[in-house]
């Protein structure tokens, strides 16, 4: 099976929000198996201290700590970049564990004389900077809306047969002042990139993935977004010398929930192996 991953030279996951209901987290862990990296950016807001409840954290959400720490353990260099929701690790800027950073930031040297740089994003949200009780309860209501998402989806695909809609985008892509917003930060990330002279600004936390040429006056840049685990399930790979966004489609559900078959399987196997044992003790 190792022989089957996929070699990425860079990985860069953000958003992906483990500790709340709309994190996709059984669908990030079947993605992360498939790969092996050599670099991996967690570009913030990986766990969501904001909404971090000890009354839910799922296996699948533990399976994904666990799974990045293997990776760790295995001495895969990892830069963890701190979010808005995860900002309480930004106490521990400068932590070194082995292969294992926490950040504020990361400006990296890649082949052809490129400079890329790292960041989550949210010192460019206003609102996080002079409101964020307002930030905080906006992001209940999104987790909110996500839920109502996957209800709304399920009467879709099950009642009507029709296809999966996401709300939130509609709101997103409906709403003048939303679009605004994503606009300005793409534009403010790639001129701040531009004016230090970087070939590549590398972004997460308004959950749209994207990879753009973006320009001004004084040159330009690429602007790549790694997107969320909520809604579009994303990341960005690096691959010799070319960035892609990777995208959890309808065939890798397929084949996510033909593996759990088998692992259920498997373990069903082994329970009765075991039931077996100890029915041939106690007969002997």
């Amino acid at each position: 099976m190792k022989n089957d991953k996929r070699v990425i030279d860079i990985l860069v996951i953000s958003d992906v929000h483990l500790g709340t209901y709309g994190c996709h987290a059984k669908e990030l862990l079947h993605y992360l198996k498939g790969i092996r990296p050599k670099l991996v950016i967690l570009n913030g807001d990986i766990i969501d201290i904001w909404q971090f409840s000890k009354n839910y954290w799922p296996k699948s959400h533990m399976k994904v700590v666990k799974h990045l720490f293997g990776w760790i353990g295995k001495g895969v260099k990892t830069y963890y970049i701190t979010g808005n929701h995860d900002e309480m690790l930004r106490k521990f800027v400068g932590l070194k564990m082995g292969s294992f950073r926490i950040v504020n930031k990361v400006v990296l040297d890649l082949p052809g004389d490129k400079k890329a740089w790292f960041f989550h994003g949210d010192v460019f949200d206003v609102t996080m900077q002079h409101s964020k009780w307002l930030a905080k309860l906006g992001a209940v209501g999104y987790d909110t809306l996500i839920l109502i998402n996957r209800f709304a989806n399920f009467i879709s695909e099950r009642v009507f047969n029709r296809g999966k809609i996401s709300l939130s985008k509609k709101i997103k892509d409906g709403v003048k002042s939303a679009v605004s917003f994503i606009n300005n930060f793409e534009q403010t990330s790639a001129d701040i990139g531009i004016s230090n002279q970087y070939d590549y600004v590398v972004c997460g936390h308004i959950h749209q993935p994207a990879i753009r040429t973006m320009t001004n006056q004084q040159g330009s840049i690429t602007y790549l977004n790694s997107g969320d685990w909520i809604e579009n399930l994303s990341s960005l790979e690096y691959v010799d010398g070319a960035w892609s966004i990777y995208r959890f489609n309808s065939e890798e559900r397929v084949k996510m929930n033909a593996d759990e078959e088998v692992e259920e399987l498997l373990n069903n196997d082994q329970l009765f192996n075991n039931l077996l044992s100890e029915f041939n003790l106690m007969r002997s």
